[in-house]
């Protein structure tokens, strides 16, 4: 069945005032006349564009992707409602046993989405092979690294994503070993030097995680892990609260660092109100917007993907350049070819907002979500 959608589309070539038509979950025709941002603003018709594609979540509306179970269709629904229409559900450094569990449960979800839910595209592997000294929120079961045991955690279930310390011994060696059979790697929880973030490039890590968090700084004289991403990387994630990091920051980021993509990093707090919630083995608090744990450690976040655009659009970006920042860029480094923007024969994935950049509708994979619950 043929399904219709009209107002102000964003295309690979920028708006259109028109249609869109999806059928069996893949866009199959979009027509109508350009539009420029002044138009799309100032009108009163809907706006509509590809949907969030987050790499980096841990939890939300109460769940925590450690808990395995049924923790993670409710987290992918919950991310559903606010435009999320694509993620990495993202595990914590833990004992073993016990991520080994956690992605054995992805598996089911994975290969099937649950009615009502965003498409979980697979693991975000972040940590257990970080840097000891730069835990941030992460519990400390740090542990050396092997090709063996990521290769034995795959086979449960997808991992897309690796996080990995560089300066960690052997770790170097292995993300080129890991790049030849297909992982994608990033930098981070580190407190190596620019020339190991330097290296770790050039062995074929893809990118860092959560940009200026849990690594070392920007100093004129010792670069830090920060200026080697901002002096090299292409691809980089961020998470836009405005509480991890500074709006100048973002500026700075956004500046230097062609492909830098948003992300969550949320935690089960995300669409709950103020109490406590677990991230991992952590209890956490939510209050003030933001998720800590008892010594005031920032937590992971409760930041959505829809408040994320506004936030970018906040801070000067357009709708077009918001859009590749919170769908785009993530889609292209992952690898997904059909997904994060709209054109014909891609994934039918799409928000639309009304012209307060407020949530309207989601599709995914053609499926109208019901956000009467967000």
């Amino acid at each position: 069945m043929t399904r219709r959608i009209e107002g102000h589309i964003l295309t690979p070539q920028g708006f259109v005032c028109g249609t869109l038509e999806h059928e069996a979950g893949r866009v199959t025709r979009i027509e109508g006349e350009r539009a420029d941002e002044a138009q799309v603003r100032a009108s009163a018709l809907p706006i509509v564009m590809p949907g969030f594609v987050d790499t980096h979540v841990h939890g939300g509306g109460g769940h925590d992707t450690m808990e395995a179970g049924e923790a993670v269709a409710a987290i992918a629904r919950t991310h559903a409602r606010s435009g999320t229409t694509s993620f990495l559900a993202t595990t914590m450094t833990a004992p073993m046993n016990e991520i080994r569990a956690a992605i054995a449960a992805l598996g089911p979800v994975c290969k099937d989405r649950p009615a009502g839910a965003a498409r979980v595209l697979g693991v975000h592997l972040e940590g257990p092979y970080i840097n000891a000294g730069k835990l941030g929120a992460q519990p400390d079961f740090v542990r050396a690294a092997s090709a063996e045991e990521i290769l034995a955690l795959n086979a449960l279930s997808p991992i897309r994503l690796i996080t990995l310390a560089p300066e960690l011994p052997g770790n170097l060696d292995l993300i080129t070993e890991l790049r030849t059979v297909g992982f994608r790697v990033q930098i981070g929880h580190t407190a190596g030097s620019y020339e190991d973030g330097v290296a770790a490039l050039e062995r074929g890590a893809g990118g860092f995680t959560h940009l200026f968090n849990a690594m070392t700084g920007l100093h004129h004289r010792a670069p830090g892990m920060v200026g080697a991403a901002l002096a090299h990387a292409r691809y980089a994630e961020i998470i836009p609260d405005l509480l991890h990091v500074h709006p100048g920051a973002i500026r700075a980021a956004l500046r230097a660092v062609p492909c830098l993509f948003c992300v969550t990093d949320s935690t089960a707090a995300a669409g709950m109100p103020d109490g406590e919630y677990r991230l991992g083995r952590h209890t956490v608090t939510k209050c003030l917007g933001g998720v800590r744990l008892a010594d005031g450690t920032l937590a992971g976040s409760t930041l959505t993907m829809d408040q994320a655009f506004r936030n970018l659009v906040g801070l000067g970006l357009t709708l077009e350049e918001a859009a590749h920042r919170t769908s785009t860029h993530a889609a292209d480094y992952l690898g997904l070819g059909d997904r994060g923007r709209l054109a014909n024969g891609q994934v039918a994935d799409l928000v639309v907002f009304d012209r307060d950049l407020q949530l309207q509708r989601v599709v995914v994979e053609g499926e109208e979500i019901d956000l009467a619950n967000a």
